[in-house]
């Protein structure tokens, strides 16, 4: 039962960054987050407090049931999406400041939340609460309603095929960062062979315009026409773009600036020294959460 000396406002918003989490690595959305946070936080207040026993056990199941949901009709909406679907990035770091220091260390790429919507929602659920938030098994088959015996199976199952598609050597942030430096170097000197070397013989470059700005509405798997298109782009544009280097979703991307103002964020999967995957976003209406403050 919930302690007499915390308002129920000030149990929550210990967990807040916790219950945004979960929803965010679940949906892709910091708007949709947001919103099963806020409902979460509603169901909280009209909640009968005898009933809940471990306020945040209570508060991950209800943020939890929530998000798997939300992401079964969103499967239905993204059917129609024009071209690519890719998550909504962020560089604004408020919604994890209190976020426990193993949280802070999880995985909020861009890639990993790539990886996860290959698996169904319970699977999803079920493979962040375990290997990401540390929740117990007898927790998250509470969540999901299943046995534990079930539940092991399904994290297994989820852990298996997103550890199948991982870098076997991934790149450290440090030696990510001077792989942008590097492949920035080369597009600005127009040297389309340097480009080329940085890249994986089975690169792929993945993009986002959501029908709102130009963009390749499947995934480009040629390395030679990957490295061409990104030179000449930045040949044409060069005078009208900036490229920064920042942090987002917690690694080293390109933040690219049009007129002062975020036009696209290109995040990068590497693995032994070479990028093996672009993830361009340029969808405005996923860009809202990136935060320039020294950006015009």
């Amino acid at each position: 039962m919930m302690t007499d000396t915390l308002n129920r406002a000030e149990v929550f918003e210990r967990y807040r960054a916790r219950l945004f989490g979960i929803a965010y690595r679940m949906l892709g959305s910091v708007e949709d987050a947001e919103d099963l946070v806020q409902e979460t936080y509603l169901r909280w207040h009209e909640t009968d407090e005898t009933s809940v026993h471990t306020p945040e056990a209570w508060l991950v199941a209800v943020v939890s049931r929530l998000s798997i949901d939300r992401l079964r009709r969103a499967s239905t909406e993204r059917e129609a999406y024009v071209g690519n679907w890719l998550p909504e990035p962020f560089a604004n770091k408020e919604h994890f400041a209190t976020d426990r220091e193993s949280e802070l260390a999880s995985d909020l790429s861009m890639a990993f939340l790539v990886l996860l919507e290959r698996l169904a929602p319970e699977e999803r659920a079920a493979l962040l609460l375990r290997d990401v938030f540390d929740s117990e098994y007898d927790e998250i088959a509470r969540v999901l309603d299943k046995t534990e015996a079930a539940t092991r199976q399904i994290v297994s199952r989820a852990r298996a095929r997103v550890q199948r598609d991982r870098p076997r050597f991934p790149v450290p942030p440090d030696a990510r960062e001077r792989l942008l430096e590097r492949f920035l170097e080369a597009l600005r000197s127009d040297d389309q062979e340097g480009v080329l070397a940085l890249m994986s013989p089975d690169v792929t470059f993945t993009s986002d315009g959501g029908g709102k700005v130009y963009a390749a509405r499947k995934v480009l798997r040629d390395r030679a026409k990957i490295a061409r298109m990104l030179v000449v782009i930045e040949r044409k544009a060069r005078s009208l773009w900036e490229h920064r280097i920042e942090r987002v979703n917690g690694e080293p991307a390109i933040v690219t600036l049009l007129q002062g103002r975020v036009f696209a964020t290109t995040s990068i999967v590497a693995d032994d020294g070479q990028i093996v995957a672009f993830l361009r976003v340029l969808n405005p209406d996923k860009l809202q959460h990136i935060v320039m403050p020294h950006a015009g």
